[in-house]
């Protein structure tokens, strides 16, 4: 029997909190453990900010990306439209909609903006998440 994906929710507490730093630290965070990670934007633009991100951020650190979910760097951005590979295991929602098939992740990590008229999206994925038997955890970024 295969262990259930992992879906944790993190919430940001000030709007003034970068959602693309936070992903890149948590990006970096699940690559230091090993993890393939595969980061799911909205749109080809939000992709290209994030990858433009990860060059500088963090400072002094390196994080090896690329555009596209068949890259071979450890993290890849992709776009919502975009399937998910079977070699990823670890996936950082930024987009609007539910991951499919979350089931066959390892991991699973929602970025939950701080303001408060975007947080309806969130609230409806957590829900669809428990729907598929999951639990959903959630933590406070301050």
């Amino acid at each position: 029997m295969t262990q259930a994906c992992q879906v944790d929710f993190y919430v940001l507490a000030r709007p003034t909190q970068s959602p693309g730093q936070f992903v890149c630290r948590l990006a970096m965070m699940a690559w230091e453990q090993g993890h393939r990670i595969l980061v799911r934007t909205e749109n080809q633009e939000e992709a290209s900010r994030l990858d433009e991100l990860m060059w500088d951020y963090p400072p002094g650190r390196f994080l090896p990306h690329g555009l596209g979910g068949r890259e071979a760097a450890p993290v890849a951005i992709t776009t919502r439209d975009e399937a998910i590979p079977e070699h990823r295991n670890l996936v950082i929602n930024l987009c609007t909609q539910p991951v499919p098939e979350p089931e066959h992740l390892a991991r699973l990590c929602e970025i939950v903006p701080a303001e408060p008229s975007q947080r309806t999206a969130s609230r409806e994925k957590f829900r669809a998440y428990r729907a598929r038997g999951l639990a959903p955890e959630t933590h406070d970024i301050g």
